[in-house]
């Protein structure tokens, strides 16, 4: 049974849809919001692959916003209450890792087929489909969203623990 990572998945997904929007209409607006939840869960369960991860995150908190809206030039400066409790459940780590994925649909691939058998996915099935093979029009809604240029600050954070844990991956696959 996975441990409830929703609200980090929701609140990292959410940072990156407010830093980088969808295309107009709400058929880009959801498009862009299944490649954003998609990509953050795959890296949340990557980040905190066991139950014990994800109850420790629960008691400490995953650190907030604050780096990546400064990286990002995201102004937070009047922010109501309400929008900096949501951005104190931000993980800057997943955030950087969901980046990575939404710059690569073949490290999505990877990363996705890394998850497949976790404690997270136990006795579910999940489609990555946006996230790992997306289409024309995926990529139209979330143009911004899959931009490598303007997701490099955010996904060179932690660029280089991701490529450690999916190299594990691998070698644990084989």
């Amino acid at each position: 049974m996975s441990v409830d990572l929703s609200a980090v998945i929701s609140a990292t997904a959410q940072w990156l849809l407010r830093a980088y929007p969808p295309g107009e209409g709400a058929l880009s607006t959801a498009l862009a919001e299944a490649q954003a939840r998609q990509a953050v869960a795959v890296a949340a369960w990557l980040r905190y692959p066991t139950a014990v991860d994800a109850s420790l995150l629960n008691v400490v908190g995953p650190g907030g916003s604050g780096r990546l809206d400064w990286l990002a030039g995201v102004e937070t400066a009047e922010a109501s209450e309400d929008e900096y409790a949501w951005r104190t459940w931000v993980d800057e780590v997943v955030a950087s890792w969901a980046a990575c994925l939404l710059a690569d649909p073949r490290m999505a691939a990877s990363a996705a087929s890394a998850v497949a058998d976790s404690e997270h996915l136990s006795g579910m099935a999940c489609d990555f489909r946006r996230l790992t093979d997306p289409d024309a029009r995926d990529r139209q809604a979330a143009i911004l969203l899959r931009h490598p240029d303007l997701l490099a600050p955010i996904a060179e954070l932690h660029a280089a623990e991701l490529h450690d844990r999916l190299d594990q991956s691998s070698a644990e696959a084989a």
